[in-house]
């Protein structure tokens, strides 16, 4: 089973770098990131195909092409310090950062999310991630500033929360919208905040202050 997996990690990453992937470091974690870890039972055999998957109370596993978008286009930012995650979800995205950044910090809405992903990243030996279970909206402002904040689950508009505790010289990746999601790149000068748009997406929605026990 285990060599079953690994041949499957290594097509997966194989399509991630086709699909435009290019960074050696994160295509490598991809790789050797047991996925399979972080999804259902009943969903095990889908575990290392290149799409998101549920993982329950109304939330998913994103695609792993996501997954490593987002994590190389903090990294392509110059991002080197402390990364904010909003929604831990089942804590796989959260695994690839703890691979790639110095320090993570995760913010998740369901406590049962949060403590299943826990277990998983104590499982894999990762062990700079700060869990809080809190409104992502709020961030987590007694660890700011971050050096770059990441949103796994589209917000109706910008959280200026967030925005707000990002430091100087700082990127936040965040999708924003509802029926059309657009993932943006907001990059924070001395002057202000400058905003891009990236690309389309779908992602669950980022939601304020329904915190779940």
């Amino acid at each position: 089973m285990l060599a079953n997996y690994n041949r499957s990690a290594a097509a997966l990453r194989a399509q991630v770098q086709a699909q435009g992937i290019s960074d050696s470091t994160i295509l490598d974690v991809i790789e050797k990131t047991p996925r399979h870890l972080f999804v259902d039972d009943v969903l095990k055999h889908k575990s290392y195909e290149n799409t998101a998957l549920p993982i329950g109370q109304g939330q998913t596993i994103s695609q792993p092409y996501i997954v490593a978008k987002m994590t190389e286009l903090l990294k392509q930012a110059g991002v080197t310090g402390r990364v904010l995650e909003i929604g831990t979800g089942s804590g796989y995205q959260t695994a690839v950062l703890a691979q790639v950044f110095s320090e993570v910090c995760s913010v998740e809405r369901i406590k049962s999310l949060q403590w299943q992903a826990k277990r998983r990243l104590h499982q894999l030996d990762l062990y700079n991630v700060a869990m809080k279970h809190g409104d992502g909206w709020q961030g987590w402002s007694s660890k700011a500033p971050f050096a770059g904040i990441l949103v796994t689950a589209a917000a109706k508009t910008v959280p200026e929360a967030l925005l707000a505790q990002l430091a100087e010289g700082g990127v936040m990746i965040a999708p924003i919208g509802e029926q059309e999601q657009t993932l943006m790149r907001y990059s924070k000068t001395a002057e202000g905040i400058k905003a891009e748009r990236l690309a389309a997406v779908r992602f669950v929605p980022l939601v304020a202050g329904d915190i779940v026990l």
